[in-house]
């Protein structure tokens, strides 16, 4: 029974890395996760559910940011801001939110984690200066020709306008484990590391489809963050 178990777990976290970006990503297949104590999970995200309480406006949408797509879990963010200005309503009367699930989860973080566990190269973003895989986080504050045009706002700028970004958990800590193997480290301080380096505003959520999930519950219309 317990073989069973461990059997089945094997291929769910399998299927999870082999629907990742590129055929990399199979190839560093972690055997040890952080997963941690279900039991605390409650506690760590009892904030989550508030969090989905600041949804506000006539005009509701939660992208869903699978994989990277170009940059469109942001490009889609700042595109529905754009359109509903030009017909009429504010910033106050819209909520853009983007999940950032399975492998767009580097979009959440920091780029001193881009530069150290490569991330760039894990989930096929190039930085179009370098044309190199990114050593930084192109989606946050973007630079020039980081975006198909510079109008386009990054993260930060997006979210001091009402816009919310959510990242997966689940994905953190799979693809923080992924990453822990490959380079011979502790899969729990990895996942600590990428759970710190988290930018701000950017909330933790157990899942990303539990997420897509409560931002339809709550008035959010669902749309894939895809190009």
């Amino acid at each position: 029974m317990n073989n069973q178990k461990s059997n089945s777990r094997r291929d769910f976290l399998n299927t999870l890395m082999l629907t990742g970006a590129g055929g990399g990503i199979a190839s560093m297949m972690p055997t040890v996760f952080a997963f941690g104590n279900p039991k605390e999970k409650p506690e760590m995200f009892a904030e989550s559910e508030e969090w989905f309480k600041k949804i506000k406006g006539s005009h509701r949408v939660v992208f869903d940011g699978s994989t990277p797509h170009d940059g469109f879990p942001v490009i889609w963010n700042w595109a529905f801001y754009l359109s509903n200005n030009q017909t009429g309503s504010a910033d106050d009367d819209i909520t853009a939110m983007s999940v950032l699930r399975h492998s767009a989860v580097p979009f959440a973080l920091k780029s001193e984690l881009w530069e150290k566990y490569q991330l760039g190269a894990m989930v096929q973003v190039m930085d179009n200066q370098t044309q190199k895989p990114a050593l930084r986080n192109p989606f946050y504050e973007p630079q020039s020709g980081d975006m198909p045009m510079d109008i386009i706002q990054g993260i930060k700028d997006m979210q001091s306008r009402g816009a919310m970004f959510c990242v997966c958990d689940l994905a953190l800590n799979v693809y923080s484990g992924a990453k822990a193997q490959q380079m011979g480290v502790d899969p729990n301080e990895a996942y600590e590391e990428w759970k710190g380096g988290v930018l701000p505003g950017i909330q933790i959520v157990p899942s990303g489809v539990w997420a897509l999930e409560r931002a339809q519950s709550n008035g959010c219309s669902y749309i894939f963050a895809g190009n």
